[in-house]
C-alpha cells in the first residue's frame, strides 16, 4: 500500500486556478465518494482551504494513484489537463506524508506558523472518515499529522508572534492596556481591509464599542454593519475623539486628518485615561507630533512592520526547530509502517509453522501409540521449544529489517522459501512490497 499526493497551493496556482478546485463543505461527501469508487483507490481525504486543495490517496500502485488523482482534479474542474498540469504537484510516498506533516505544522502556510490550518487538517480527516473513505493507513497517518501539529505549536510556540500588520496593531493595544482590552471603544477611520480586520480584531479581544468614519459616510455605515458597530460623518470626527480609547486610522488622504491641536482638546475631556492611535495610512493620517502629547501612544506603519519583522524572524527560528520535529515524525511513521508491511508475512509464517507442529504430533502420537498426558504434554512441550527457536530469529531480524530498503526483499524471499500461501496472513489490507522499497525508485 502507498500514499500519494496531487493537489495545488497558493505557491503553485493563482486564487482563479484555486478557486476553480475549491470544495465545498457540502461538495466533499459526494467528492470523496467518487473518488474512492475508482479503480485502485484503497482510501482518501480532501484538504480543501482558501489557500491550497489536496487530495491524499492510499493505493496500491503508486504510478496509478497520482494518475487518478489528477484524472479526478481535471473531471471537477472540467479544465484541460495540459493546462492543469502547470500548477499541480504531485507527492509519492515518502513525500506525501511529510508534506501532510509540514501542513499540519503550520510549516507551509501562506503565514509561516498560522494555526487555522491544523483545525482544517483535522475537519478534513474527520470529514473523510465519517464518510466511510478513509482505511487504516490513512487514518493512522492522519491523527499522527494533528498530532505532529499540536506538539510543533506546543514544544516552538510558532504561532505565538503574530506577523501580520493588523494583528501587531492589536498587540500593541493589548500592551498600552496592560492586556485588558474589556470595554474598551475604537475609532476606525476609512473603510479599508487592514483597518478593518485590526478593529476585528480588537473587538475580539474584548474591545466593546467600534466607531466608524469615512470620506463616504455611506461607505462607513457598510463597515460599520459587517463589525457591529456605528457610522459616524467625517466631519464629527473631534467631537467623537474624546469617547475613543483605540483610534485606527488608514484612509487614502493626502493630507493628515487627526492634528495635534484636536488631540489635545480631545486629552482635556478625557483626563487621566489614555488615548492610542494607530496609522497604518501612507501617506500618514495622523500629524507625528500628537506622539508627543501626554498620555497618548502613537504608532504608524513602520513601527507595526518591526513588530512583524521581529515576530517572524521568532517564527522561522520556531520553524527550524519544527522541521526536527517533523523529521523525526516522519521517521516514526515510516517505521511503524514499514513494520506494519512485514506483520503478513511473520503471521503466514507462524501460522504454516502451527500447521506443521500440529500435523506432526498428531503422527508422532500415533506411532508412539498410548501415551499419559503428562507425555503427551512434553512432546508438544518440545515441539513447540523447536518452532519457536526456529522462528526467533527470522521475526526478529525481519522486524530490524522491516524500516530498510531490505526489508521488502526478506519478506519475499520468506514467501518463497517456505511457500507461503498468497492469502495467509493479510488481515491489515496491505500489500508486501513496502513504500521503504519504493524509496529506492523516487
Amino acid at each position: 500500500m502507498f500514499i500519494v499526493a496531487v493537489g495545488l497551493n497558493h505557491r503553485t496556482a493563482p486564487v482563479e486556478i484555486r478557486e476553480q478546485l475549491a470544495f465545498t463543505r457540502y461538495s466533499l461527501p459526494e467528492a470523496l465518494r467518487q473518488l474512492k469508487n475508482t479503480t485502485g483507490v484503497e482510501g482518501c481525504v480532501i484538504l480543501s482551504t482558501c489557500n491550497r486543495t489536496e487530495i491524499y490517496i492510499a493505493c496500491r500502485q503508486e504510478d496509478a494513484g497520482i494518475r487518478e488523482g489528477k484524472n479526478f482534479l481535471v473531471k471537477y474542474c472540467r479544465q484541460d489537463d495540459r493546462e492543469l498540469e502547470n500548477y499541480l504537484y504531485t507527492l509519492n510516498t515518502r513525500h506525501s506524508v511529510r508534506h501532510l506533516f509540514r501542513v499540519a505544522g503550520g510549516l507551509d502556510s501562506m503565514i509561516l506558523g498560522e494555526d487555522q490550518v491544523l483545525s482544517q487538517v483535522a475537519e478534513a480527516y474527520e470529514m473523510a472518515r465519517t464518510t466511510g473513505t478513509t482505511n487504516g493507513i490513512l487514518n493512522t497517518l492522519w491523527q499522527q499529522a494533528i498530532n505532529v501539529g499540536k506538539r510543533i505549536r506546543t514544544e516552538t510556540r510558532i504561532d505565538r508572534n503574530t506577523v501580520s500588520v493588523s494583528y501587531a496593531a492589536v498587540e500593541l493595544a493589548r500592551q498600552v492596556f496592560h492586556g485588558n482590552l474589556e470595554g474598551r471603544t475604537i475609532l476606525v477611520i476609512g473603510a479599508g481591509k487592514m483597518s478593518t480586520l485590526a478593529a476585528r480584531y480588537l473587538k475580539d479581544k474584548g474591545a466593546t464599542t467600534v466607531l466608524v468614519s469615512n470620506r463616504s459616510y455611506e461607505r462607513a455605515v457598510d463597515l460599520a454593519v459587517k463589525i457591529e458597530g456605528h457610522a459616524i460623518r467625517l466631519d464629527h470626527l473631534e467631537e467623537y475623539l474624546p469617547r475613543a480609547d483605540i483610534i485606527i486610522s488608514c484612509t487614502t488622504a493626502s493630507h493628515y486628518i487627526i492634528h495635534r491641536e484636536q488631540v489635545a482638546r480631545a486629552l482635556a475631556k478625557r483626563p487621566g485615561k489614555p488615548l492610542m492611535f494607530i496609522d497604518i495610512a501612507v501617506p500618514r493620517d495622523i500629524e507625528p507630533s500628537v506622539g508627543e502629547l501626554p498620555g497618548v501612544k502613537l504608532f504608524d506603519i513602520d513601527d507595526l512592520q518591526q513588530v512583524v519583522l521581529t515576530n517572524l524572524e521568532e517564527r522561522q527560528r520556531a520553524a527550524r526547530q519544527a522541521e526536527a520535529i517533523v523529521a523525526e515524525e516522519v521517521e516514526g511513521f515510516f517505521r511503524w509502517l514499514a513494520t506494519l508491511y512485514v506483520v503478513p508475512t511473520i503471521t503466514a509464517l507462524k501460522e504454516k509453522a502451527e500447521t506443521i507442529k500440529a500435523a506432526e504430533l498428531e503422527r508422532a502420537y500415533n506411532r508412539l501409540g498410548e501415551l499419559t498426558p503428562r507425555q503427551k504434554k512434553i512432546v508438544a512441550s518440545l515441539a513447540n521449544s523447536i518452532a519457536n527457536q526456529l522462528l526467533h530469529d527470522v521475526v526478529v531480524n525481519l522486524k530490524k529489517a522491516a524500516p530498510t530498503p531490505r526489508g521488502h526483499l526478506y519478506a519475499e524471499a520468506l514467501h518463497e522459501l517456505f511457500n507461503l500461501s498468497e492469502g495467509q496472513g493479510t488481515e491489515h489490507g496491505v500489500d508486501r512490497k513496502s513504500p521503504a522499497a519504493a524509496e529506492g525508485r523516487n
